[in-house]
Formats: structure tokens, sequence, C-alpha cells
């Protein structure tokens, strides 16, 4: 049931410019799009993406930026802890919304349902 639930929460999520869509889950992983930017002003697209998850609570999410480059995000009991990126990364919560930064200009928003521990 938690994964249903799990696959509407992509598919209904709002998000300020976009919405993370889900195209496909197979109850543990997901494909995708979500919410981001590579260049700092630029609005928000829906950028291909692909949710990892492992049994031990952690994550990693891919995501296609507009650039052509996939920046993975690796998560740890639902929060981001790292990335495939050499900057620093930081996140917010807003309402049900996680919006993840990483300088000096990339800005993803993820449902914080979808990355729940199970």
């Amino acid at each position: 049931m938690l994964r249903f639930v799990f696959a509407l929460v992509l598919m209904s999520a709002p998000a300020v410019a976009q919405v993370a869509t889900l195209s496909g889950t197979d109850g543990q992983n997901a494909l995708g799009t979500v919410p981001c930017t590579a260049l700092s002003g630029q609005s928000l697209q829906s950028c291909p993406a692909e949710l990892r998850r492992k049994e031990d609570g952690t994550a990693t999410l891919a995501v296609q930026l507009p650039t052509g480059e996939v920046r993975r995000i690796y998560f740890t009991d639902g929060e981001p802890d790292s990335s495939s990126s050499t900057a620093q990364i930081t996140s917010e919560t807003r309402g049900d919304i996680l919006v993840i930064f990483i300088d000096p200009g990339e800005v993803y928003e993820i449902p914080k349902a979808a990355l729940a521990t199970q």
C-alpha cells in the first residue's frame, strides 16, 4: 500500500514552476521528472529523474540537468547528505517539498514523501 501512495505523491506534489511526475515504478525505484535548474537565475524545468532506494534507508536520485549533465544526489533517511558534485549541498523544506541547492546555482524540488523511509 505504501508503494502505491509513493506513486501518487510523486504524481500530485505541487511545486513552484513544475510538478514532480512518475512514469514508472517497481515499488522500490521510480522514473519520472523533478523540477530543476542548473544555473542561478533560470526558471525551474521538468528534468528526467530516477530514484533508486536501498533497504538500508539510503537512496540515490539521478537527475538529467538541462545542460545534459547528470547530477546524483545521495540521501540517508530522507535527507540529502552529498552529491556527485564537489560543491556544497544544502536543503530546506517548503511545506511538503524538499528544495535542494548545490552551489553555485543548481536547484531541485523533491516531494518529502518520496524520500521517506519505508
